[in-house]
């Protein structure tokens, strides 16, 4: 009895030490499959044409450090607008992850994407920055990209002109404007090439006549649903008149303006870098086509578009500056893994220095948030920068009625080619208003 249980001591022992080794074994082999990272692919809509080349090799920055994670950069199709865009993806069941869209259209697809309230990032974004991106509290867009305008102008050629170190905050007024274009065309070259693009006079130049009612945000908005209302006659408008009698002088300098309408966008970085023009109405956006151009001339800035002769008055000295693109997180058609991959990319956008450099230094975008360390190559960065630590900027009209650069623009245009006068132009404005529901 003793040898037989020794015995079956001894095999029921066996069979543990076995049982043990094959589960340590198998343990063993599992250990790779469980600690392997899930691979997850985000898709990325891209709307800011220019920079498309540039997301795509920060995608491929930011992949080469979190492997687990593919991205790929959608272009959006030139002339169809974002919303456009994104709602035709929605509507085939492929919404992009991350989606850049308009100001005015981020609150559009509120019910479809996530709340980013939580976001590291929410509390280092500039103040106003989240302003269009917020629906009942919560902040549903990524605030991605700051951009200013006015008059940029080439400090290379008006250091000579001037015979010295030409300073801008020296042009407050009208007349000042006009003085620097008669001297800038008494050195024999042209001052000024206004663009005619509906984009740029109905988005860009005529909304300068609604920031510059007022200093406070509520007061523009009030003036804006007046207009609406009918409330508001725009040929006795004190800032609008100004505006225009600024492109009535705009208009008698144009290089161009015996064919105002002819133009492109392409003239105008052209006809500053070859010295056609020493003065542009545009974006921070043109830089890369300038620099392109002359690139060995890192010498140009922002003027303010002066509205009338008193040189206090709000606007003469400040440029609109704001945020112009935003991302949206889709939650609807993507997954929670999608959506944390997504969440991690804009993280690495906002605070690691690989992010930081493709975003500033690469992109040329002002980025939205206070922690950004990295300055800005770009001179027309740096000048917009420059406006902001001193406080002279405007409200950028972003979320205007996403029709009004198109039907205004054509009214601009008019104006601009001398088809109609400031009353006709205001009357036609003011009819859009009043349509808008």
């Amino acid at each position: 009895m003793k040898f037989k249980k020794a015995i079956s001591l001894l095999m029921s022992a066996l069979v543990a030490t076995t049982l043990f080794a094959g589960c340590s074994k198998s343990s063993e082999n599992n250990t790779p499959a469980q600690t392997e990272k899930k691979q997850v692919k985000i898709t990325v809509l891209n709307s800011k044409g220019e920079i498309q080349t540039q997301l795509e090799e920060m995608a491929k920055a930011f992949m080469s450090e979190n492997q687990e994670i593919t991205v790929e950069v959608i272009p959006a199709p030139t002339g169809q607008s974002p919303f456009e865009k994104v709602s035709s993806l929605y509507s085939s069941g492929n919404a992009p992850t991350l989606s850049m869209l308009d100001p005015g259209d981020v609150v559009k697809f509120k019910d479809k994407v996530a709340d980013l309230s939580s976001e590291k990032w929410v509390n280092d974004s500039f103040d106003r920055s989240l302003d269009a991106a917020k629906v009942d509290g919560k902040v549903i867009g990524f605030p991605f990209t700051v951009e200013g305008y006015g008059f940029i102008y080439n400090k290379e050629v008006l250091d000579k002109v001037y015979g010295g170190n030409f300073d801008a905050s020296t042009i407050k007024t009208q007349n000042d404007l006009e003085e620097m274009f008669k001297k800038i065309e008494a050195s024999g070259m042209g001052s000024i090439i206004v663009s005619p693009m509906d984009w740029s006079l109905g988005g860009h130049f005529l909304p300068l006549s609604y920031a510059t009612q007022s200093k406070s945000s509520d007061e523009v908005n009030k003036f804006l649903e007046d207009l609406k209302a009918g409330k508001v006659d725009l040929a006795q408008n004190k800032q609008f008149k100004g505006l225009m009698a600024t492109l009535d002088i705009m208009k008698k300098h144009n290089i161009s303006k015996n064919s105002p309408l002819s133009g492109t966008y392409e003239n105008g970085p052209e006809a500053l870098a070859t010295k056609k023009a020493a003065v542009w109405f545009m974006g921070n956006w043109a830089w890369p086509q300038i620099h392109e151009l002359d690139p060995e001339n890192n010498s140009y800035a922002f003027l303010p578009v002066p509205i009338s002769n008193d040189a206090n008055d709000y606007g003469n000295s400040e440029i609109p500056v704001g945020v112009t693109k935003y991302f949206i997180l889709d939650k609807e058609q993507n997954t929670e893994e999608q959506q944390a991959a997504a969440k991690k990319f804009l993280e690495w956008i906002v605070y690691s220095k690989t992010g930081q450099d493709y975003v500033v230094n690469k992109a040329n975008i002002i980025p939205a948030f206070k922690n950004v360390t990295v300055e800005p190559q770009d001179p027309l960065a740096k000048s917009i920068k420059n406006y902001m630590s001193q406080g002279k900027t405007l409200q950028f009209m972003v979320t205007l009625p996403s029709d009004h650069w198109s039907k205004n623009g054509a009214s601009m245009q008019k104006f601009l080619d001398n088809k109609i006068d400031v009353n006709g132009l205001a009357k036609e404005i003011q009819e859009y208003w009043k349509s808008v529901k």
